[in-house]
C-alpha cells in the first residue's frame, strides 16, 4: 500500500531534551528551528493556521521541550501548537489524546530516547491512528533525532561511535514502522556516527541507511521518494551490493569488515528513489514523473 501522507525525519541538532552520547558535550539550545527546519516542516503540514501536534514522550525533560517547541512555533506563526505529554502506556490511552490525534494536521516528534518512542506507543490505540491517518490521508509525521529514529521498522537503539565498529556494539530494535527497509541515524556529523550505521546495515543488508546531519532531513513522499532539506547533508547508505562480509563470522567484539558499501550524500534539494535506489542530484520532483 502506498501512504498519502508524508514524512519529515531530521537529524536534529544541539537541543534541550535529546540524550547524548556520555563522550559527547551537549549544548542547550535549540538553534536548527530557526535556520529553517521548522518553516519547511509547517509548510508540509499545511501553513501557519495548520493544527500541529508535538509528542514529547521521547524527552525525558518534556515540559520545558514542549515550552521550547510552542516558543520555536511561535516565533514563524505558527500558533496552534498542541503539546501532549505522553509518559506511559496508560496517558497514550487518554481519550482527550486520542481526539486531538484525530482532529489535526500533523504531529511532530521530539528528540530524546528512541525507545521510550516504541515501548510507551507501540501497539497503543494512538499509534494506530496515527499510522491509518498517515497511510489514508494527507497526514504529517515529523519527528527530530529520536523521533527520526523511530521512524522506522528496523531502529538503533543503542550504539557508541567510538566503538561502533565492533560486532555487538550496535543494538537494533523493531520501530514505529512507517517506512520499511531502511534504517535512520540522527546526529550523524557531529557524532561521528557512520560506523554505526555502517554495521546496521550490514547486518541488515536489504536496508538502506540514512544518516542524518544536524539541521537537516529527509521529506519522504509514497513512502519512497526522498527530498534532502536543510543546511547540511544525508548519508544515504546501501547494502545490497555488499560482497565480502566477515559479520556472520566473527565472535563479538572484534571489528567488522565490509566490501563494496555503497555510499550517496545528499544535500538540499536532491532527491532518492528507495525503490530503485537511484540517487538525482538537482532536485526535480518526482512526484511530476511519475
Amino acid at each position: 500500500m502506498i501512504p498519502k501522507g508524508k514524512l519529515i525525519s531530521i537529524g536534529g541538532a544541539e537541543d534541550k531534551g535529546t540524550e547524548a552520547e556520555p563522550d559527547f558535550i551537549q549544548k542547550n539550545n535549540l538553534n536548527f528551528f530557526e535556520l529553517g527546519i521548522l518553516k519547511k516542516v509547517v509548510e508540509e503540514i499545511g501553513g501557519s493556521d495548520s493544527h500541529i501536534e508535538v509528542i514529547t514522550t521521547a524527552s525525558s525533560i518534556p515540559e520545558e521541550v514542549g515550552e521550547n517547541y510552542t516558543r520555536a512555533f511561535g516565533k514563524i506563526g505558527c500558533n496552534n501548537i498542541g503539546i501532549m505529554h505522553i509518559k506511559n502506556r496508560n496517558d497514550a490511552d487518554n481519550p482527550e489524546f486520542i481526539e486531538r490525534i484525530k482532529n489535526c494536521d500533523g504531529v511532530m516528534l521530539s528528540g530524546g530516547n528512541q525507545l521510550r518512542l516504541t515501548t510507551i506507543l507501540g501497539g497503543t490505540d494512538l499509534m494506530q491512528i496515527i499510522h491509518q491517518r498517515y497511510e489514508n490521508e494527507d497526514f504529517t509525521v515529523a519527528g527530530t533525532s529520536a523521533g527520526a529514529m523511530a521512524m522506522s521498522n528496523t531502529m538503533i537503539y543503542h550504539g557508541n561511535s567510538t566503538t561502533a565498529h565492533l560486532k555487538g556494539e550496535v543494538r537494533i530494535t523493531t520501530g514505529l514502522a512507517f517506512i520499511q527497509n531502511v534504517i535512520i541515524d540522527s546526529h550523524f556529523e557531529k557524532r561521528g556516527r557512520f560506523g554505526r550505521l555502517a554495521q546496521a546495515v550490514g547486518c541488515n543488508p536489504s536496508c538502506i541507511g540514512i544518516g542524518l546531519g544536524e539541521d537537516t532531513g529527509l521529506i519522504i513522499k509514497e513512502g519512497q521518494y526522498f527530498q534532502g532539506i536543510g543546511s547540511g547533508c544525508v548519508i544515504i547508505v546501501d547494502g545490497h551490493k555488499i560482497r565480502h562480509s566477515n559479520i556472520a563470522d566473527i565472535p563479538e567484539g572484534s571489528p567488522i569488515s565490509l566490501e563494496n558499501l555503497i555510499v550517496h550524500v545528499m544535500v538540499d534539494g536532491d532527491r532518492y528513489d528507495l525503490k530503485e535506489r537511484v540517487f538525482h542530484g538537482d532536485f526535480i520532483s518526482l512526484m511530476e514523473e511519475h
